[in-house]
């Protein structure tokens, strides 16, 4: 049993797919608390496939491509809030416009650049074992940055996300706020897109802070509790990887998704027993 414990980690490889993982696991719950309670699930994913140009332009500069989705996602994520404000159109649709033209695009540029060798299953499932160590001081510095942001904006965007119009009764800059959210998440995405990929970040983002907004009361709870259940789901899915040769990515999210069923069923006896009682 310890060996099957200890074991993988006797690789560099699997120690910073493990910190990569861990990293993932917490900040995206964290930052999913904010998105399910607003009703905007549908950014976290839309954010994560319209970085994709922002990663070819990477490849073809011979740089990290998580060092151009950075700049990518935090334009792109204003560029969604922009667009709801100032066409008239609502936010959904706006997200969804910038989504498939971005993913179109990111697209087109990987089937024009010849010399670009990089592999769209690994974009869009993610190789977190593939993870460099400079990929590992990125994931750092960009959690650093994650956590001075809600540290510093915190109660700001508690505020805003279940009282709008208090909020700004009060004197508080809700447009300022809001884009202040889709930057932290772009930059979360950012880190998730290393694990879980294009296409299953949104699993991280979204399903353990969901699990955590079932059996938690407050919202700070829903936080930490997402954290906890997240981090355990990537370092599971992380294990299954190695031992039973499952792709790291949808091995985190049926974890992550295997959690979701297990708290919404104690959810409903819990109802069950409380209305009999």
């Amino acid at each position: 049993m310890i060996d099957y414990i200890v074991g993988p980690f006797e690789y560099s490889f699997m120690v910073r797919a493990l910190i990569v993982s861990v990293l993932v696991g917490v900040m995206c719950p964290v930052l999913g608390a904010y998105v399910i309670t607003r009703g905007r699930a549908f950014m976290g994913d839309a954010l994560a496939h319209s970085v994709l140009p922002g990663m070819v332009v990477a490849f073809l500069l011979g740089i990290s491509p998580f060092l151009a989705a950075v700049p990518a996602g935090i334009v792109i994520a204003l560029l969604m809030g922009s667009i709801a404000r100032r066409t008239g159109v609502s936010e959904d649709t706006s997200i969804g416009i910038i989504f498939a033209g971005m993913f179109a695009l990111g697209l087109v540029m990987l089937s024009r650049a010849s010399n670009v060798t990089v592999n769209i299953e690994d974009l869009l499932l993610g190789q977190v074992l593939g993870v460099s160590q400079n990929d590992v001081y990125t994931s750092l510095g960009l959690t650093a940055l994650v956590l001075v942001g809600l540290f510093t904006f915190h109660r700001q965007l508690v505020y805003t996300t279940f009282d709008p119009v208090g909020a700004k009764v009060v004197g508080i800059r809700t447009g300022f706020i809001e884009y202040v959210l889709l930057a932290l998440l772009a930059l979360v995405i950012v880190i998730g897109i290393q694990a879980a990929g294009i296409v299953l970040v949104m699993a991280m983002l979204i399903t353990p802070a969901a699990t955590a907004y079932l059996l938690a009361r407050r919202f700070v709870g829903v936080m930490i509790l997402g954290a906890i259940l997240g981090a355990i789901s990537a370092v599971s899915g992380l294990y299954l990887s190695y031992h039973v040769d499952l792709p790291s990515g949808p091995a985190m999210a049926l974890v992550a998704t295997l959690m979701f069923a297990l708290a919404a069923l104690a959810k409903q006896q819990w109802r069950v027993k409380e209305a009999v009682a």
